[in-house]
């Protein structure tokens, strides 16, 4: 009696097991840049079955991927030049895009973080921007939120940009 109930226990048990597995199966994916020219390029997500394209007709200066949202699968991060409805000038901005089944989904098309973007970088599935403020530099860290990145601390402050880029790095 004891064999039997441990052979059931043992079954339900190897059902359970590949029951989660099958459906927590983490496909693989790869995120590429296909550039047309100058202004036109598609980020390009690779998964076993599909590709898909996102089209971004605005210059790229630089591209990462990244957990940034701590969920095991990882986000791209691309900054583009381009103005926005609310601040005219063209500036770097900072556009973030995820796998949703298959398929590139924008998470965040952003305007703006804490001053001017210049450069970003992914830490411990947090964003870090060396950003400038009138002739001031400074260097902030970002979660990932539910409507957009969510500021959590400036790393430095009104410093010079030597420092600031030294604070950027680390």
């Amino acid at each position: 009696m004891y064999a039997l109930y441990h052979l059931i226990w043992s079954v339900v048990g190897i059902a359970w097991l590949l029951s989660i597995l099958c459906i927590n199966k983490m496909y693989a994916q790869t995120y590429r840049l296909r550039k047309v020219n100058d202004s036109l390029s598609y980020v390009q997500l690779q998964t076993d079955s599909s590709l898909h394209e996102w089209p971004l007709p605005y210059p790229i200066y630089q591209m990462q991927t990244a957990d940034i949202d701590n969920n095991g699968t990882e986000e791209v991060l691309i900054g583009v030049v381009k103005n926005t409805r609310f601040y005219p000038q063209k500036a770097r901005r900072l556009f973030i895009f995820k796998n949703v089944n298959g398929k590139i989904r924008p998470m965040w098309l952003g305007s703006r973080l804490a001053g001017s973007l210049q450069d970003f970088r992914c830490v411990n599935h947090h964003i870090r921007s060396l950003e400038k403020r009138g002739d001031k530099w400074l260097v902030a860290e970002f979660k990932m939120g539910q409507f957009g990145p969510s500021f959590i601390r400036y790393l430095i402050y009104d410093t010079t940009e030597q420092e600031a880029r030294r604070q950027f790095k680390r």
